[in-house]
């Protein structure tokens, strides 16, 4: 083993960038682990603040304080992809810095990690970069049915808008800021999934089982692990999840979150290079957690077994939910294997993803059957779409 590729073991300082839900349970995972934790983040009252030896308050394109984060630290990592790439280079030449500035310039902007996708062979679904509201209306009129998405940012449905309309696009154009954006062609989806890859510096590969999701106003509204659907479809999204890994590389975490369409075509979504929602419930189902597993995979620690010893679901919870006061979650709780999961942020308000309800069972269904029965306890009610009911799945 060279140099470069040794272990960063225990107890080495591990630094993030971002400071949110991610960050705080990524570090709660590696100070269990013996590793110690630094953290930048705008805000200094951040989710990971409490969990962490340190917490430097710094907006994401502050290239000193990233050199300061680094210089305390034997690596650093992220969980939000929103990180200047000057910053993630700028901490680069103190510490390593997994994944690198060459992956996140890819995939912080729609269009270019489209395309990425698109030069290296992946399946996505047909798709236009739009400069302007012109550019949009030559779009729907090509495309029709289209989801318009902002070229950066805009994930959990903000800065998004669906138009079918041609000349409703000057309207549609406004919606997503007047600025830079994908139109991608409407499709009629049988069920969302996402696959998770691990991998170290030296090559060292692992995916977790697929993931089955259900979105509501394009947000995570629940997740199963493993997903109950054909074992050639799983097959197929891990060699494209691990394909793309692989194509980076990566170094960290990738989630490949995916659409299988009604005639049967598999076309990735988007990629996230970070801990993921959909794989919330892989601190309940598999030996390994996503988690502990970004902390192995930076610091070029042997990877963790991602088998599931038991299914497990999650569903998550949103601020709404506090509208009347808190929420009964000791009455939640009475449901069999039901765990409650909060992040620790500030206020509670409309939309703000607050925490998750997670269950087991003995079959990934009987886990979202128990998770959606304490979750409706607590006040959060959430559907199975007819699609998905030949997978056993429960109305």
């Amino acid at each position: 083993m060279t140099a470069g590729h040794r272990p960063i073991a225990p107890p080495a300082t591990i630094g993030i960038l971002g400071g949110g839900q991610l960050g705080r349970m990524t570090a709660l995972a590696a100070r269990s682990m013996g590793y110690r934790i630094h953290v930048l983040d705008p805000d200094p009252n951040c989710a990971a603040a409490p969990v962490a030896d340190r917490c430097l308050t710094a907006a994401f394109d502050d290239d000193d304080a990233a050199r300061d984060l680094a210089r305390g630290c034997d690596v650093v990592t992220l969980e939000i992809e929103q990180i200047a790439t000057a910053v993630l280079d700028a901490a680069q030449a103190y510490a390593p810095t997994r994944p690198n500035s060459a992956v996140i310039g890819v995939v912080q902007e729609r269009a270019r990690q489209k395309r990425w996708l698109t030069d290296k062979g992946f399946p996505v679904g047909e798709f236009r970069v739009v400069q302007s509201a012109a550019d949009l209306k030559a779009a729907l009129a090509t495309l029709g049915d289209c989801f318009i998405k902002s070229n950066r940012g805009g994930y959990d449905g903000r800065s998004q808008a669906r138009e079918r309309n041609a000349a409703r696009a000057d309207a549609a154009w406004q919606s997503v800021g007047a600025r830079p954006a994908v139109a991608e062609r409407a499709l009629d989806l049988k069920c969302e999934i996402s696959v998770m890859v691990a991998r170290s510096q030296r090559g060292d590969v692992e995916t977790f089982p697929v993931a089955l999701n259900h979105h509501e106003h394009h947000v995570l509204a629940w997740s199963m692990l493993p997903a109950p659907i054909p074992a050639g479809l799983a097959s197929r999204a891990i060699e494209i999840g691990r394909g793309i890994a692989e194509a980076f590389p990566i170094e960290g975490l990738l989630a490949i979150e995916m659409f299988v369409t009604t005639s049967g075509d598999l076309l990735v979504n988007e990629l996230a290079p970070r801990p993921h929602n959909s794989f919330h419930a892989s601190e309940r189902a598999c030996v390994t957690a996503q988690f502990e597993q970004l902390a192995r995979a930076v610091c070029n620690m042997p990877l963790g077994d991602t088998s599931v010893v038991r299914p497990a679901a999650i569903v998550n919870v949103f601020g709404d939910l506090w509208k009347n006061g808190e929420p009964p979650f000791a009455d939640a709780l009475r449901a069999p294997s039901a765990r409650l999961h909060l992040y620790g942020k500030g206020q509670p308000r409309p939309g703000r993803k607050m925490g998750h309800i997670s269950a087991t069972g003995v079959t990934a269904q009987d886990a979202l059957a128990v998770a959606r029965q304490a979750a409706a306890v607590a006040g959060v009610t959430v559907g199975v779409p007819d699609s998905l009911r030949e997978f056993g799945l429960q109305a």
